[in-house]
């Protein structure tokens, strides 16, 4: 097969993941992708300090009130981009050409479909959906007007994270990084404008988000649309090829439907939360807020792993592998030490940030201190789930996660919950369901390995592999 040409811009933005220096390159691929996942979560905290300093904790809770919902509805379609960015990644390696395009048209389509899809349903179960969460009724109007919104927003939030799926399987996670750069300062800027100017309340903190995201959107497509190479998309090649489709249902959807499993337990925790008031739903939402960073920065390496692993399991780099594996497990661990610590000790002024009420803050250090001293698990979690989709292997892990998260969170709601029905019980049910799970997808992933390894320990390739 022709050796492929033309992936790289003149600006070399490009990472090679199957050659030179192995950490180097993951640190050069993964550093965009912590400070753009840290920018996406700038939008919602943006809206979040505007609502708390300048409207009210009501309306701070009503933005909270639909966080696990839109992540239920949302995680399925954003699933999909998983799936893209693994074959994509994969037949780059492979130095296929035709199938390389065909998968990036195909995903192009689906994200368009998939946007419009979540568009409509999403407006309609807004308000259903929400009473039956038993979202309290001085805050459930709100909460309805920011979540319809937001989803009329869909399309070009869909389409920005398959088009982000593309460039990172190509190596190119620099340009992202500036794209949601610029559109987080348009962001914090829309949502002052609004808010203080219009006061739009949360209606003003969606519109200013559904605009920003728009923008990344946008100048996704530009690149995409002029790059040079098999990722190119060109208007007259936009179709759904079924095979690629199937590919990257095969991938993405034990991921999305993973993810949504986790939102439907996160659904019934906040359900829970709720019978606490709105000044713990809020402290709740602040402190998840600031958590959140947190756990991007963990997804970053996890998605660096799933892309430098396809990508050198298409190039069978298979000693590269286990490398990126163990340099992206220790680099994880070390991350969440740095993180955790200074969070822990300033967690009450962090949370002055969002809301001055020193209710809101109490709920907010006591979620900090339940949760934060165990994100090292999570981090082994991510990490290893991560290889496991690289590899192609995406229903297994998400089987022990659905059971994990989802089964055994409700099971802690109904059993352990119910028998001590406080915060500290309802919090304290994350750690122990993550342990559960890295402690099966790290197993998983050990006989995975295993029997990849004898069958190619004397590849020629792996032998010069640069680590």
């Amino acid at each position: 097969m022709a050796k492929i040409t033309g992936f790289k811009s003149r600006e070399s933005y490009e990472v090679d993941m199957c050659h030179g220096p192995l950490v180097r390159q993951m640190i050069r691929f993964s550093i965009p992708l912590m400070i753009s996942g840290m920018l996406q979560l700038l939008f919602h905290a943006a809206d979040l300090i505007v609502i708390g300093r300048f409207s009210s904790h009501e309306a701070l809770a009503a933005i909270g009130a639909t966080g696990s919902l839109t992540s239920l509805l949302v995680n399925v379609f954003i699933g999909l981009s998983v799936g893209t960015n693994v074959l994509v990644a994969r037949y780059l390696g492979e130095k296929n050409r035709k199938e390389t395009s065909r998968t990036v048209h195909t995903a192009v389509m689906s994200s368009f479909a998939g946007g419009i899809f979540l568009a409509i349903f999403g407006i309609m179960a807004a308000r259903p959906v929400l009473s039956w969460m038993s979202t309290p009724p001085e805050i459930l109007d709100k909460a309805v007007l920011y979540m319809s919104i937001y989803f009329a927003g869909m399309p070009v939030i869909m389409f920005y994270n398959f088009g982000s799926a593309i460039m990172q399987a190509f190596g190119d996670t620099t340009r992202p990084f500036y794209f949601l750069l610029l559109a987080g300062v348009i962001n914090v800027l829309l949502n002052l404008f609004f808010v203080i100017v219009f006061h739009w309340d949360v209606a003003g903190v969606a519109a200013a988000t559904v605009i920003s995201q728009a923008v990344s959107a946008v100048l996704v497509l530009r690149v995409l649309k002029d790059m040079r190479g098999p990722c190119r998309v060109k208007w007259q090649a936009l179709c759904v090829k079924w095979k690629n489709l199937r590919e990257i249902l095969w991938i993405g959807v034990p991921a999305g439907f993973q993810s949504s499993c986790f939102s439907i337990s996160n659904v019934l925790i906040q359900s829970s939360l709720n019978t606490f008031g709105s000044a713990a739903m809020a402290g709740n939402i602040a402190w998840s807020s600031v958590e959140n960073f947190g756990h991007s920065a963990i997804n970053a390496v996890a998605q660096t792993v799933i892309s430098f692993v396809s990508r050198n399991y298409g190039g069978r780099q298979y000693d590269r592998i286990k490398k990126v594996i163990r340099y992206a497990l220790a680099g994880s661990c070390c991350i969440v030490f740095l993180w955790s610590v200074p969070m822990l000790i300033f967690s009450g002024p962090v949370l002055s940030i969002f809301n001055t009420n020193a209710e809101v803050i109490r709920w907010g250090i006591l979620r900090a201190y339940c949760v934060v001293p165990f994100f090292f698990i999570a981090a082994v979690m991510q990490v290893n789930t991560g290889a496991m989709r690289g590899l192609g292997h995406s229903v297994e892990p998400s089987l022990i996660s659905i059971f994990c998260i989802c089964i055994l969170r409700i099971i802690w709601l109904f059993t352990i919950f119910r028998w001590h029905p406080t915060m500290t019980v309802l919090l304290i049910g994350y750690p122990v369901t993550w342990a559960f799970n890295a402690a099966g997808v790290s197993w998983l992933l050990q006989i995975t390995l295993r029997k990849i390894i004898p069958v190619v320990s004397h590849s020629p390739r792996e032998n010069g592999s640069n680590g």
